[in-house]
Formats: structure tokens, sequence, C-alpha cells
């Protein structure tokens, strides 16, 4: 499956569009990580257990939204985008989507 946040890929010709897909998922802080957040802030740099939760959550998207396309015959996914949304206090959705379509060789 090829994946690109561009609206063309170079070296392929789009044969058929299928169509919007997404993947999503929603994250809560964990304890320990909003605690070591909390000193960090007072501190000052990164706050490494939320980059990785972050990174998780994009992938486990990415993940999803690569599932939906192949499951409606895609081999691409073009224009991909991201976005996030608050749920509540301390958790967080993280929407991976783009557009389904069909490549070949050029």
């Amino acid at each position: 499956m090829l994946l690109s946040n561009v609206e063309v890929l170079p070296g392929y010709a789009v044969e058929k569009h299928l169509g919007l897909v997404q993947g999503s998922t929603v994250r809560a802080k964990h304890i320990g990580r909003d605690m070591m957040a909390g000193f960090k802030n007072m501190v000052g740099g990164e706050l490494k257990g939320y980059t990785e939760l972050l990174n998780e959550s994009r992938e486990e998207a990415l993940q999803r939204m690569e599932a939906q396309a192949e499951a409606i015959g895609a081999n691409a996914v073009i224009n991909i985008r991201f976005g996030t949304a608050n749920i509540m206090e301390g958790a967080s959705e993280i929407l991976a989507y783009g557009t389904a379509v069909v490549v070949k060789d050029v």
C-alpha cells in the first residue's frame, strides 16, 4: 500500500478513485506520564512520554485507515492528513484521513 500526503504519486497514474478513508484512535493520558509532564513543565524540555503517546496514536490511526482502504480495493491512499480533537479532559482523538485510489505504474 502506497501512502502519501501529496495529491499525485510520481511514476503512477490514478486508475480509479474510491473515495475517502479514515482511521482514528482515542487515547487518554497515563497518570504517571501526566505527573512527569507536570514536573518537566516547570523546568522545560520535551515531554517524551507524550511524544511517544502521540507517535503511537498516529501510527494506529494510519494502520486503521490503511485497513479501510485495503477493504475497498485500494492500493494507495493519497492526500493524507491528520486531525486532532479533544474528546474530554485528558483524552484526545487522532484522525488520519485521505483519498483511497487504485494506481498503476506509468
